[in-house]
C-alpha cells in the first residue's frame, strides 16, 4: 500500500517515486510471474475501485475519472515492463472478466492466502472491536459468487448481504454528509498502516526473499525504471 501511494503522492517523474517502482519491481522479479497473471492484477487496480465506488461510494466515478485511472495504471504497467496492456478502461474491464473465468479455480495455497487476508482484516481498527466470525461474515457477503466459490467460502444468506450493503450504503450517505476534504490523504496516514510510527526507508519495505543469494531484480520484472 505504502509503495503504490509513494508512487500517486509523487508521480513516476520523481526520485520517490521512480524508487518505489523500483522495490516493487524487485519483489515481482524474484518470482516466475505469468504476464497474464500481472495484466489481471492491474486491471483490478482499475476496474474494482469504479465497482466498489458505484455500489458503496457517496459518489460514481465520472468517464473522465475512468479513463485517468486506466492511463494511470497503463502508464505504472509499462514501467514494470508488462507487455500488451489495454488501452481504456473498457479494455480493462473485458481483460479482468474474461481471466476470471477462464483461471478462477479453487486452489489450497490460495485459500490459505486468502483466509490470511481475511484474519488480517479482523486486525483493524474498529473490526478487532467486532467477533471475528462477524467480521467474515460481513466480507463474505460483499464478494462475488464467482469468487466465493474459487475460495470454496460459504455463500451468504441474503439477510447478511441486505445488512452489509445497507450499512455500506448508510456510510455513504454519512460521508457525503460531511464537508468535503481539501487536502488529499495518503495511505501512510491511514490508522490501519501503522507498522512504521518511526517512518521507514522505501528500500526496505516488502519482501527480500533472496536477501544472502543471487540479486533479486534480475527477474523477467526487474527493475524498468533507470537510476
Amino acid at each position: 500500500m505504502i509503495l503504490l501511494d509513494t508512487i500517486l503522492e509523487h508521480s513516476l517523474d520523481a526520485a520517490r517515486g521512480r524508487q518505489a517502482v523500483r522495490r516493487m519491481n524487485q519483489m515481482h522479479g524474484a518470482y516466475s510471474i505469468a504476464t497474464d497473471d500481472l495484466r489481471y492484477v492491474l486491471a483490478t487496480f482499475v476496474v474494482m475501485p469504479d465497482r466498489w465506488l458505484s455500489d458503496y461510494g457517496w459518489r460514481r466515478l465520472t468517464d473522465r475519472e475512468r479513463a485517468a485511472s486506466a492511463n494511470y495504471y497503463r502508464n505504472l504497467g509499462r514501467h514494470m515492463r508488462i507487455r500488451d496492456m489495454p488501452e481504456t478502461f473498457g479494455d480493462f474491464a473485458q481483460l479482468l472478466e474474461r481471466y476470471e473465468i477462464d483461471h478462477f479455480r479453487y486452489d489450497a495455497a490460495g485459500r490459505t492466502v486468502a483466509d490470511a487476508t481475511l484474519d488480517l482484516l479482523t486486525t483493524f481498527p474498529l473490526n478487532r472491536l467486532a467477533p471475528r466470525r462477524l467480521v467474515h461474515r460481513f466480507a463474505f457477503a460483499l464478494m462475488d459468487d464467482r469468487l466465493l466459490d474459487a475460495f470454496r467460502y460459504p455463500r451468504p444468506s441474503r439477510a447478511d448481504r441486505a445488512v452489509a450493503r445497507a450499512a455500506l450504503r448508510a456510510r455513504s450517505r454519512y460521508v457525503r454528509a460531511r464537508q468535503p476534504r481539501m487536502e488529499p490523504l495518503y495511505a501512510r496516514q491511514l490508522p490501519q498502516v501503522r507498522g512504521y510510527p518511526d517512518g521507514y526507508d522505501i528500500r526496505e519495505l516488502g519482501t527480500f526473499p533472496e536477501r544472502g543469494g543471487r540479486d533479486s531484480t534480475a527477474g523477467e520484472h526487474g527493475p524498468a525504471v533507470p537510476r
